[in-house]
């Protein structure tokens, strides 16, 4: 495989294309887990080498729990791929945080219960640290970029992911405000967890399409009230993400996710298995012996 890219850019419910890409191509790659959700669009976008994947498919054909995410991060993985920025789409579980604000968020909690979310297993047991599940410089990036784009910017907040494809009850909805969460969506982890197992920054850029059920005064979240907001976030989105790579050193040196699986890794290497060595190559790299 000849194409390479040093950052990848996942876009999510009405972002499904990336127009600013020069040298645009697709390149459509296998993975042990199987095809991503798309080809990959390779381009660059200020002389940065960008691999665009569409998270739900171009025709936005897959639904949040068919989402291949192992296949997803290992096809950009496998070309090169080592920052990860995330474009979501967000219901809104505070007051202040309104329709078409954005979110840089800091922090998840995993509400998804069907989703495979590792890449180990078979042969092969790791446990990465999570605790600050975001990259630094690449939230430090979105968040600057956000604001030169004239955004209505969170700086931080905590991003509930839930299973879907249904939106919350207005019972679960009150239940998780009570949890101090921010926004909520349906497709970050295991996103986010992947990302950190084949040592990616990831951040995640949150784009507000609702206020969920919760909010008394406002009307319930629905599918014709989400893509109106949609559409007005995408042309923000891509403003937004172009500017963020902009402002990507091209050095990783003020976080540690390049290092993610130094200390996690529990199986020897004596001990992995030929079959999950090959199956892991592009996070793992070649057998030592």
């Amino acid at each position: 495989m000849t194409a390479r890219a040093e950052i990848g850019i996942v876009g999510g419910s009405g972002l499904y294309e990336l127009a600013t890409l020069d040298e645009a191509r697709d390149l459509v790659v296998d993975t042990p887990f199987g095809p991503p959700s798309d080809a990959l669009r390779i381009g660059r976008l200020d002389g940065r080498a960008v691999a665009f994947l569409a998270r739900h498919g171009r025709a936005h054909r897959l639904l949040p729990g068919e989402i291949d995410h192992r296949a997803n991060l290992y096809a950009l993985k496998s070309i090169g791929v080592s920052r990860v920025l995330s474009a979501s789409a967000v219901g809104s579980m505070r007051e202040e945080i309104r329709p078409r604000d954005v979110v840089i968020v800091d922090q998840f909690i995993d509400r998804t219960v069907h989703r495979a979310g590792t890449f180990f297993g078979d042969g092969i047991a790791a446990h990465v640290s999570f605790a600050d599940p975001v990259c630094p410089e690449l939230h430090r990036a979105l968040g600057t970029a956000a604001g030169h784009c004239g955004a209505r910017t969170h700086a931080r907040g905590t991003y509930l992911c839930i299973e879907g494809p249904a939106f919350s009850t207005r019972a679960e909805s009150r239940l998780y405000r009570g949890w101090g969460v921010d926004v909520i969506g349906m497709t970050n982890l295991p996103e986010a967890k992947l990302a950190r197992e084949a040592e990616m920054c990831y951040a995640t850029l949150a784009l507000v399409t609702d206020y969920d059920c919760w909010h008394e005064d406002e009307e319930d979240v629905s599918v014709a009230t989400v893509i109106g907001h949609l559409r007005a976030n995408a042309a923000l989105a891509v403003e937004i993400l172009r500017d963020a790579v902009r402002r990507i050193p091209e050095a990783r040196s003020a976080c540690g996710c390049g290092r993610a699986l130094e200390h996690a890794l529990l199986t020897p290497d004596e001990a992995i298995p030929r079959s999950a060595r090959d199956r892991l190559r592009a996070i793992l790299g070649d057998d030592p012996a």
